[in-house]
Parts: structure tokens; C-alpha cells; sequence
């Protein structure tokens, strides 16, 4: 287990009180063969010599990065995340995603980031950190391509997370053909035509999984993938697919994910808070 501690983010924005720990750590691939680092970031009283909590087990939220973006994109930009953890008291994990959508790519054997994010990194931080090891203590969401990825998996690994969500998510591709290298990841738009429709959330959601699934979809109005996600709101509503649909003056930046992340955060410590109640 390799953990490099990130301390820099603590000393710059809070007190020796808060005890949070950023860990970036290396989580291999068996379905790629090789290994892609991960940002973790553990609440405060995680490392407590305290003996009341050295047996606790912890929620975790997935939080994926968008087209262009890393493992630390997150958290980099968003250093409160730290803040966020200690008050909701569960553990973060922003994985690599490069730019993959979060699919076992069709066309490329070389991209299996489903498999990878949905299947391969919650065992590994089930095995490596206190977690609580079943769907109700997990929750995967992100922006842009990882907004696609947190409903995309949501949905298709809905055994490994109980509640998903999207900001400003891709959520029909078929609309973008000539964008975000798409085509390296689904083939051409002719003999491949399928896959543009397949492998797009506003379709998978239409296999509502077996077990209910939580679900909050949050865009602006002024984001260029409005449209697509007002279309995927309209069909679950249709499909009478329970779900948390926020749409706010917004674009397509950092600005909106920085207020829309608190939206997230708050919905599944409400979910995990729930679960916590049902299993009393």
C-alpha cells in the first residue's frame, strides 16, 4: 500500500484542530494492467487514538473527475473538500478516470475504466481503509465526463453504490460526435451507431436497477449540456424514476461544481444517515 500524505491544503486553510488527512495512493488495474493514482481523503477523526472511534467504519462518496481532468483535479481545485469530510464524517475518493467516460470502451481493450471504477477501486479502498462494505455506504457522483460516470455506474455496478449522482454531466453523447475524443472510445457514428446510444446514461437509465438507487442530477441553465440533462430529467419522470433534479443559473466551470458539490455532499450524508437508521 503506497500513501504519499498531502499536507498542504491542512496548513493553508485550517487549524491544528482539524485533523483531516489527504492521501494520494497508487490503485493497480488488473483489467489494464497497470496502476493509476487516487486521491483519499479521510475524516478527521479517522487516525483518533481515541478507542470509540478506532473501530468505526466509514461511508464513502466517489467523486470523478471530468474530460481533461486527474485524480487530483478535485481537490485542487476544491481544497474545502477537506471541510467537507469532516463535517459529513465520510471518507472521499477521487480515482483517474483519464478520458475514458467511465466505460469499458467498445472500440479500445486499452480503456476498462468501468470495470476499474466500478469494480477494482471500491475493493481496493474496502480492503485498505474502514469502510462500510456494502451499497449503503456508497455513493459515486462527479462533473462533466464524470457526472456521465457517476450515473453510468451508478446504474450498471448499482450492487457496489446505493446512491449516484451527475453535475453538468454528458449524459447523451450521441449529440457530440466530433467532441471530447469520443470517437476513440465509441467508434465512428455510422457503423458503430450502437455504441452512441448504448453506452449514453439518458439510455442505461431506462434498466432501473433491481435494488432502488438514490439519485440527484444537478445542471445550469447556461451550460452546454443543459439540454441534454433537462431531456434526461424529462424521461425519468416518465419512467416515474425516483430522483433529485436541480437545475440553477450556472456554466459549465468551476464556479457552479464548488456550490453544486455541497448539493451532493448533503443528499448522500442524508442517504447514508438513512441507511445507518434501517440497519439499527
Amino acid at each position: 500500500m503506497k500513501i504519499r500524505i498531502i499536507p498542504v491544503f491542512l496548513l493553508l486553510l485550517y487549524s491544528a484542530s482539524h485533523a483531516a488527512v489527504v492521501d494520494t495512493v497508487s490503485i493497480p488495474s488488473r483489467a489494464m494492467g497497470r496502476s493509476f493514482k487516487c486521491v483519499v481523503i479521510k475524516p478527521d477523526n479517522y487516525h483518533s487514538s481515541l478507542g470509540k472511534f478506532r473501530d468505526k467504519s466509514y461511508p464513502v462518496v466517489y467523486l470523478l473527475h471530468g474530460y481533461g481532468g486527474w485524480y487530483s483535479n478535485w481537490v485542487t481545485r476544491i481544497p474545502e473538500l477537506v471541510k467537507y469530510a469532516d463535517k459529513y464524517q465520510f471518507i472521499i475518493v477521487c480515482p483517474e478516470g483519464k478520458n475514458s467516460w467511465y466505460i469499458d470502451s467498445p472500440v479500445d481493450t486499452n480503456m476498462k475504466f468501468e470495470t476499474y471504477v466500478g469494480v477494482e477501486v471500491p475493493a481496493w479502498i474496502d480492503k485498505h481503509y474502514n469502510t462500510i462494505k456494502d451499497r449503503t455506504g456508497r455513493a459515486i457522483t462527479g462533473n462533466s465526463m464524470g457526472g456521465h460516470g457517476g450515473l453510468y455506474l451508478g446504474y450498471r455496478q448499482s450492487g457496489t453504490f446505493g446512491a449516484c449522482g451527475s453535475m453538468s454531466g454528458g449524459v447523451y453523447l450521441r449529440p457530440f460526435p466530433k467532441n471530447w475524443q469520443l470517437m476513440k472510445r465509441l467508434g465512428d457514428t455510422i457503423s458503430k451507431a450502437e455504441n452512441w446510444e448504448k453506452y449514453s446514461v439518458i439510455n442505461v437509465v431506462e434498466k432501473y436497477p433491481k435494488d432502488s438507487i438514490a439519485i440527484i442530477i444537478d445542471c445550469g441553465t447556461d451550460d452546454f449540456f443543459f439540454d441534454v440533462n433537462n431531456m434526461l430529467h424529462t424521461k425519468m419522470e416518465k419512467l416515474k424514476i425516483p430522483h433529485e433534479y436541480i437545475e440553477r443559473p450556472g456554466q459549465h466551470n468551476w464556479d457552479y461544481w464548488k456550490n453544486a458539490i455541497q448539493y451532493h455532499f448533503l443528499f448522500f450524508s442524508n442517504y447514508f444517515e438513512k441507511g445507518a437508521k434501517m440497519k439499527k
